[in-house]
């Protein structure tokens, strides 16, 4: 008896290690199949391959995706400091291993003082914007203390340390960044100048050697004593300090009450994937409507073919007129109620809008009701995916270039204007209210495939993420030719923007419908995602930005 038992077991063993076999063969040859250019174990997609490398060595040390989007963005607050940094606030869209999905909120907030009459000052040319008076309170070191208790493997301190290293030792200056330093060559930049300047009182130019030294201390004193030291302590003290002496409003209590929010995402169906997106003050709520009106035309690859891409981009175009008409709309939950928001995620809505779309012509602005407002142009963001389905999509923003142009000199610090955003959104701000953003960090997720997604360029964040979706999930082209293609962008005036290289037969047959064109700026979106497909993950950084994305 006791013998048959053996055997038994024995046997169920054997059986057991063949299954086990057969799924690490099967697992093999899945991974195998995969694309020369795709990844099995993760990736990560930023504005710059180096932090996109570093993101990547930090998850391959053991971090989660929350680790390598935390140590991406700290990195990006050197190589691009033109767009983002420790002194803005950023809003997290992560999807854990299971597929639960939250969204961590750190955004810039109003502080307790401020003028009464700010938004008398908004001036529709954004360089004008700068200075003390925009200063919102600072929110990305809590939001990257919220998102590593949450979701972070490695120790807080082991994050920084690539970044630090960068800040202190120096680096050539890429070519992005050296492309905005001339924005800080005005008297008012005097401290942002003396950064950026060499010995002789030269601006430095791309490929010279910058160093943040003092951003390294201030790095190096949060990684070995947490948030708090930011947000008290000396540096609080140094930066209020800084703060005021150029004339700004925050004050050390303002710091110290700061706090981030974190809710579930919001989910919108969209074909085979439920689309998750970050709630308002975030502008997922118009990405999602811009999507739901086109999906109700059918889109596939004929849609560009001839007179059919002709009508695609007529119908696209006035689906971004009506989206910009309802920006006014994009507020802070907590001062103004989210239902009439959410309501624009809605099928019903989208129908509706779609029904006013007039196929042969276009309108004057007040169909659409389209209301002035003013884009920033700065931001950047960050997409990773694992291989366990751990997703991050990550945007994070000082706003303008270099934001309010306002330097802490003992800190390293430069300070974000996002109070700029509420222009022409609204007639009052409240003290604690989140500015209105286009951010729309997103993730899709399908039975066999993930999405992580989103974008920078202020008002063009909702124009680059429709553009590129449309492409890849519709019209049949790969993440990188998605990206990569042409897009356009209507201003607040109601006239098209289009980016070099686009269609001239189609920019004709727009013209024939009454749509009017502006020249080509050199600002655009730029769009980083990751998407997982089977066991097989793609990663694309934008090329507008010189990005490059990093995996294994």
């Amino acid at each position: 008896m006791a013998r048959s038992k053996a055997k038994v077991y024995c046997c169920c063993a054997l059986i057991l290690l063949s299954v086990i076999a057969v799924i690490v063969c099967i697992a093999v040859f899945v991974s195998r199949r995969c694309p020369h250019d795709t990844f099995s174990k993760a990736a990560v997609a930023a504005d710059s391959g180096v932090c996109s490398r570093i993101g990547l060595d930090i998850i391959k040390s053991g971090g989660s995706a929350v680790d390598g989007a935390i140590a991406a963005l700290l990195c990006t607050s050197v190589m691009n400091p033109q767009s983002m940094g420790i002194g803005g606030g950023s809003i997290f869209t992560v999807m854990d291993s299971s597929g639960k999905v939250k969204v961590i909120n750190s955004r810039e907030t109003v502080p307790r003082s401020f003028k009464p009459d700010l938004l008398r000052s908004c001036n529709s040319n954004f360089l004008q914007m700068t200075g003390s008076d925009w200063i919102g309170i600072p929110g990305e070191i809590r939001g990257y203390e919220e998102a590593h208790r949450l979701y972070g493997k490695l120790p807080w301190a082991k994050l920084f340390k690539p970044t630090i290293k960068l800040a202190r030792e120096g680096f050539p200056i890429p070519e992005i960044q050296g492309r905005y330093i001339p924005f800080i060559d005005t008297k008012e930049t005097q401290t942002l100048r003396k950064l950026y300047s060499d010995k002789d009182g030269n601006l430095l130019k791309t490929g010279d050697t910058v160093k943040f030294e003092k951003l390294a201390d201030t790095l190096e004193t949060i990684a070995k004593d947490g948030a708090d030291a930011f947000y008290s302590g000396r540096i609080a003290e140094d930066l209020i300090r800084d703060v005021q002496e150029a004339g700004g409003s925050l004050t050390l209590q303002d710091l110290a009450e700061y706090k981030v929010t974190v809710s579930d995402a919001w989910v919108v169906p969209l074909g085979e994937y439920q689309m998750h997106i970050p709630p308002p003050p975030a502008g997922g709520i118009l990405l999602s409507l811009i999507l739901n009106i086109m999906k109700g035309y059918q889109l596939n690859s004929a849609s560009l073919k001839g007179d059919q891409k002709k009508a695609a981009y007529h119908r696209y175009i006035e689906a971004l007129r009506f989206a910009n008409g309802l920006k006014t709309h994009i507020r802070d939950p907590k001062f103004m109620s989210p239902e009439i928001a959410k309501k624009f995620t809605e099928d019903s809505f989208a129908d509706y809008v779609r029904g006013k779309i007039s196929s042969d012509r276009t309108h004057d602005p007040q169909y659409y009701n389209i209301t002035p407002y003013v884009d920033g142009l700065g931001t950047t963001h960050v997409s990773v995916l694992t291989g366990d389905g751990s997703a991050v999509s990550v945007t994070s923003t000082i706003n303008h270039i270099f934001g309010s142009k306002i330097f802490s000199p003992n800190t390293g610090v430069i300070l974000n204007n996002e109070l700029a955003d509420f222009c022409r959104r609204g007639d009052r701000i409240s003290a604690g209210e989140q500015p209105p953003s286009s951010m729309a960090p997103t993730v899709l997720k399908s039975q066999s495939k993930t999405l992580v997604i989103g974008a920078s360029g202020g008002g063009r964040i909702t124009t680059g993420m429709a553009s590129a979706l449309m492409n890849h999930l519709w019209f049949g082209k790969s993440l990188k030719e998605a990206i990569a293609a042409p897009v356009l962008y209507v201003h607040a005036d109601n006239k098209v923007e289009f980016e070099a290289d686009f269609d001239q037969d189609v920019i004709q047959g727009l013209k024939a419908l009454g749509h009017e064109d502006k020249p080509a700026g050199k600002f655009y979106s730029v769009v980083n995602a990751v998407e997982m497909d089977g066991s097989c993950i793609s990663a694309v950084s934008d090329a507008r930005k010189k990005g490059e994305a990093a995996g294994h």
